[in-house]
C-alpha cells in the first residue's frame, strides 16, 4: 500500500513503535460516531484520502479498505470503543471490524506500515487529549 501521506503536527510524531491494546481510554463525553469520525479524519488526512470514501457503504479500492480497516483498528485499539460500537459507527458487521483489527495486527509485522500507523495512533491521542 503506498501512501501521498500529509505530515502530521509535531506533537503526531512522537509515536511508540507498538501501542498496548486500548492504550488510550474511550473518550469520556463523546460518543462512539464522534470518535470513529476523529479516527477516519485522521487516517484520511495522513493517507491522503477523502473521509467520504472511508465512510462510504460501497465496496473500494484496495488504498481505501485499507485505509477505513486502519481507522476501525484505531477507533477499537486505540480508543477503547467496543468492536460492536465501531460496527455501528461505521455502519459495518462486528465481523467486520474483528477481521480489520485483525488484519492491521498482521500488517503491522512490516516496519513501514507499523510507523505510519504509530504516527496516527500518535495522532489521536494528542487529538483526545484537547
Amino acid at each position: 500500500m503506498s501512501y501521498q501521506p500529509v505530515e502530521p503536527h509535531a506533537a503526531c510524531a512522537q509515536a511508540p513503535s507498538r501501542p498496548s491494546v486500548a492504550a488510550t481510554p474511550a473518550l469520556s463525553g463523546t460518543t462512539g460516531p464522534t470518535s470513529c469520525r476523529l479516527a477516519t479524519a485522521i487516517v484520511a488526512a495522513m493517507a491522503g484520502l477523502n473521509v467520504d470514501a472511508l465512510v462510504d457503504l460501497r465496496r473500494s479500492t484496495a488504498p481505501v479498505a485499507t485505509a477505513r480497516q486502519i481507522a476501525m483498528y484505531l477507533a477499537h485499539v486505540g480508543l477503547g470503543l467496543s468492536q460492536a460500537g465501531v460496527a455501528q459507527a461505521f455502519r459495518r458487521d462486528r465481523s467486520t471490524v474483528a477481521y480489520a483489527c485483525r488484519r492491521i495486527e498482521d500488517l503491522r509485522d512490516d516496519p513501514a506500515f507499523d510507523h505510519r500507523v504509530a504516527q496516527m495512533e500518535a495522532c489521536l491521542r494528542w487529538a483526545t487529549e484537547r
